[in-house]
């Protein structure tokens, strides 16, 4: 029984016994035996909370493998006060159903207050056959919790098992917490600590990523632990989220994260990118993120157009500007603040030495554009500080000079401009504390009542942003004295710190009860992390010379989630020098801009359009070596007439597809069948997930006492001892979370968990005590498994419902309703149809015993349960009077119900076919067309090549390879996505007749 009829045999959520344990089928995989890999967790009590996989030819083979026939199903009458038992399984059967349509089920009920354009990116993902996004919101808009609620649509519809994060290594507290706290999603930070802990508890042989399924780790740490990157090469994921994207794609040549992000893309069904600066301006830099994503996508690296990938929908983006009108609790509109100060005397004499230094180029005096180029990297250091000047002096004479290990000998030229850097030096040294004007302007800043700040305040923490370490290393040593600051009060972070002291120091800034008051950052600390929890104070010491360098350093206070106004406060030096003051005034002009692309224009890389730090450093480092006049500068560099400016990105956003998102985040609610809201909320048996955890755990312990627990009704919270069986899945997940004292607490309540992560912040672990207790928490999951196995296998509970108005209209006297449930997955073994039918019957006469001898029953109706079973009412209250009811009737009534279950079902197969077959032919057929287009592409680019013709040849062998393989693939995929299997899995879920009189 091979092919496509046994894969629907074992179709997700068919119940199969299999060594005598009884399993849910979760996938069925093709093997290379011909038969399928069964992936199964399961249900019988032995093997509860485990997942196991089985090759069906071994078990077939040993007669291993008994599929529970649906017409089989044995029928118990429930006799619990109020129907409580059948309530709770019913309850959690519906919970089973896994979402195929593309609206969210789940996400917008985490703990948090979601506003709707942090929706689009899960509703944009949703609409495509595989979900590969890269959210490219701007700074501080949280693409984080977008991410969290995509994941958690993903794991809701069963895709989500194996998730892998790749962040920045001063992020992975942050991260790994943000998606615990809000979506319960439990990641196991493998940073050097973590590696070491998974070392020491697993043979050396195993691989780590698959004793963990859901784990984070920096890609910087995997691109120096080769040992670990075979690991992860030789994994296979459900979902890869890598954060600040814009770390791997290709600049120039192919970088180690590059390659490393390009090899992950290949291994998860899934992948999601994040970044608030997706692309650097260069073509094919952007389409190596594209071809990430999707492989298809283009092409031609070098040329590509809107055409070729519009309906992808890869790419959501948005500003603050767009979404203003959604988010005026959530965020707080800065004020921004520029303090003048003129250059003192010792500060202008640097100035004046700097200008008299003779630059060589090359062993000459270059006063023109390369000489003036090196001026300008000193003074880069000079605008800094005198403290970060003189390193860049006393490098530059190394240069010149040589070492003492490596002596040269400097051209004449060179001597003199040793000599002049000489006395720079000096003049730099002269630059004390008292005549630097921007520290003292920082101290009255600091310690004005104006700004309000107090060093005392453990509630209003001050960050301080400099591109030079040098700089702030001299800050923290002169602050910590002028300020009289304890050493743990005043701390730098900075990029070439290790993992652990990255991560450590962002998490202190985040606790009250930390001494650390002020923070000392280099720009490392202005992509991605959080520093708003306990500061929206935020100080420039030096000007960045990158407009993109603006908005990663206030983004770190200025963003979503800030409860207090942000203030942003610029300290700007001027110098009566007219050469030092005309280059001053480019970094106050991107200033400017970066203010009017906040109010107006949403992204800052608009201006230069080179949309990378280091290439916008090099147009100001560059127009200052020239001599360019500050106006004409402010002239040269303004946004396009559309207010646009990213031609790349908006290739990519397709605002004109039905239903999709627009870039500013509105919908143009186009999509049918999809209703009027994206979000669904689906009836329960319960009034919230309290109540259910609530009364089925007292159910259990009625049945035999499992849980100690204890419940408060008013504040939404349970109070539990984990049994052996939840305490052991906690062993596999992060230790962080592990329940405090063997004790484990949960809360429905949003507002008193928002309460507990602020308070975690106070407490030396910085973990909340609390739990959020709803569908996607181990220990409800934990709980459904327990209702499940309270039902003997394949069996059923029968309800017999006492008079009462709604029950009497919904239920007349002398029939049944058979509550079924129908499946058909598509042949990926993901639920494409999954529909409850509620069955009118009406049931024939029991016999005397005898065969023949009872009248036969028949089927009188089929209606959708989802409309039925809310008007019925069964919410506990409906007296149960548990009087023996005659079974046999409703047995014979099985066969005919699931043969109207199975004829329903091939109605919704007819219609999904119909509907799909147009599409799946679109879809191939653009497949076929993108092919063509890559191989004409390549044809191209050998035929203008002057390589001899055997290079040609190994090299168009080579890329036809990989072009086929590639939409080998992908049709694959389209056609296992829209392709259902022919036979549906039924299940007779509760049976409700009338009670006898």
């Amino acid at each position: 029984m091979q092919g496509k009829g046994m894969q629907a045999r074992y179709a997700p959520g068919a119940r199969v016994v299999i060594r005598d344990c009884e399993w849910i089928v979760r996938r069925a995989d093709p093997s290379d035996d011909g038969g399928y890999v069964l992936i199964v967790d399961g249900l019988s009590e032995l093997v509860s909370g485990k997942s196991a996989r089985f090759l069906t030819r071994l078990e077939e083979d040993a007669d291993a493998i008994r599929v529970l026939d649906p017409a089989e199903t044995r029928f118990e009458q429930d006799l619990t006060p109020g129907f409580e038992k059948s309530r709770l399984f019913i309850e959690t059967q519906r919970r089973q159903i896994t979402p195929a349509d593309a609206r969210i089920h789940l996400g917008h009920k985490a703990a948090m207050d979601p506003v709707p354009y942090q929706l689009d990116p899960a509703l944009q993902a949703l609409k495509q056959n595989r979900q590969r996004i890269l959210i490219a919101d701007a700074v501080g808009l949280g693409k984080t919790l977008e991410a969290g609620i995509l994941i958690t649509e993903l794991m809701r519809r069963g895709r989500g098992k194996r998730i892998l994060v790749l962040t920045l290594k001063s992020m992975m507290t942050q991260f790994q917490k943000e998606l615990w706290n809000r979506f319960t999603i439990p990641l196991t930070r493998l940073d050097s600590a973590g590696l070491q802990r998974v070392r020491n508890h697993i043979p050396g042989n195993h691989n780590p990523f698959y004793y963990y399924d859901k784990s984070i780790i920096s890609i910087d740490t995997l691109k120096q632990d080769n040992e670990y990157r075979r690991h992860l090469e030789q994994a296979y994921w459900d979902i890869i989220v890598i954060d600040e994207a814009h770390n791997v794609a290709e600049r120039g040549v192919s970088s180690q994260r590059a390659r490393l992000a390009q090899l992950l893309a290949g291994r998860s069904d899934n992948l999601i990118m994040l970044s608030a600066t997706p692309h650097d301006g260069k073509a094919k830099s952007f389409a190596s993120l594209m071809n990430m994503l999707d492989p298809t996508a283009i092409s031609d690296p070098e040329d590509y157009a809107r055409e070729d990938f519009r309906d992808k929908g890869l790419v959501i983006r948005r500003f603050k500007k767009d979404i203003r009108d959604q988010v005026q609790q959530e965020f707080k509109e800065r004020v921004v603040k520029d303090l003048y100060l003129d250059a003192s005397p010792q500060e202008e004499a640097a100035y004046q030495a700097l200008l008299d230094v003779p630059f060589t180029y090359r062993g000459e005096h270059s006063p023109e554009r390369n000489g003036q180029l090196v001026r300008i990297g000193l003074q880069k250091a000079i605008f800094s500080s005198p403290a970060a000047a003189e390193v860049s002096v006393a490098q530059r004479i190394r240069k010149l000079a040589g070492s003492e290990a490596s002596p040269r000998q400097p051209s004449d030229d060179e001597q003199a401009e040793i000599q002049a850097l000489e006395s720079l030096r000096l003049a730099l040294r002269n630059v004390d504390a008292p005549s630097f004007g921007k520290y003292q302007q920082l101290l009255a800043l600091l310690k004005s009542a104006d700004f309000g700040w107090k060093k005392r305040d453990t509630q209003d923490r001050l960050v301080i942003f400099s591109e030079r370490i040098e700089t702030l290393n001299w800050l923290q040593g002169r602050m910590q004295e002028d300020l009289k600051l304890k050493e743990e009060a005043i701390q730098i972070l900075h990029g070439g710190m290790s993992d652990i002291e990255q991560q450590a120091i962002v998490e202190a800034f985040g606790k009250p009860e930390t001494p650390l008051r002020v923070l000392l950052c280099s720009d490392v600390a202005s992509e991605g992390i959080n520093l708003h929890y306990l500061s929206h104070r935020l100080v420039h010491f030096d000007l960045p010379w990158s407009l993109m360098v603006f908005q990663q350093r206030n983004g770190r206070v200025d963003r979503y989630g800030q409860s207090e106004t942000p203030i942003i406060t610029y300290l700007i030096n001027r110098s009566d020098n007219p050469k030092v003051r005309g280059d001053q005034r480019i970094l106050e002009i991107l200033k400017e801009k970066d203010e009017q692309a906040y109010k107006n224009i949403g992204d800052p890389a608009t201006f230069m359009k080179v949309h990378d730090p280091e290439a916008e450093e090099a147009l100001t480092i560059e127009a200052m070596a020239e001599g360019t006049d500050a106006a004409a500068f402010d002239a040269q560099y303004q946004p396009d007439d559309s207010n646009e400016g990213d031609d790349l990105l908006a290739l990519f956003l397709n605002p004109e597809a039905a239903g999709s998102p627009r870039p500013d985040g509105s919908h143009d609610g186009s999509d049918e069948g999809q209703g009027d809201s994206p979000t669904v909320e689906r009836y329960s048996l319960f009034p919230g997930d309290f109540e259910f955890a609530r009364q089925a755990l007292e159910a259990l312990n009625r049945e035999r006492r499992q849980v100690e627990f204890s419940a408060n009704p008013e504040r939404a919270t349970l109070t539990l001892t984990p049994p052996d069986d939840l305490d052991y899945r906690f062993r596999f997940l992060p230790p962080e979370i592990r329940p405090e004292h063997g004790t484990l607490v949960l809360t429905a309540d949003k507002q008193r968990f928002a309460e507990e992560i602020r308070r975690s912040r106070q407490d030396e672990n910085a973990w909340p005590k609390l739990h959020y207790l709803w569908p996607q928490h181990p220990a409800i999951q934990w709980l459904e498994e327990k209702l499940l196995a309270q039902v003997a296998r394949h069996s059923a509970p029968v309800l017999a419902l006492p008079d009462s108005p709604a029950i009497n209209d919904l239920l007349p006297a002398g029939e049944a309703v058979f509550l079924v449930s129908g499946l058909i997955p598509n042949r990926k073994a993901h639920p494409v149809i999954w529909e409850w039918f509620a069955i009118r019957c009406r049931p024939g006469q029991a016999g005397n015993g005898e065969p023949g001898t009872g009248a036969p029953g028949e089927v009188l109706e089929v209606l959708d349960a989802e409309t039925w079973l809310p008007r019925l009412g069964l919410d506990g209250k409906l007296p149960n009077r548990a009087r023996p009811l005659a079974l046999e009737p409703l047995e014979a009534l099985r066969r005919p119900v699931i043969a109207a279950a199975r004829e329903q079902m091939a109605d919704r197969q007819a219609e999904f076919s119909a509907e799909t077959r147009p599409e799946l032919e679109r879809q191939l057929a653009e497949l076929k067309a993108l092919q063509e287009r890559q191989v004409h592409q390549l044809e191209m680019a050998l035929e203008g090549s002057r390589q001899a013709e055997h290079f040609k040849a190994s090299r168009r062998e080579q890329r036809l390879g990989r072009i086929e393989a590639v939409f080998d693939d992908y049709r694959t995929w389209v056609e296992d996505t829209l392709t259902i299997e022919p036979v549906p899995f039924i299940q007779i879920i509760a049976v409700l007749t009338r009670d006898a009189d």
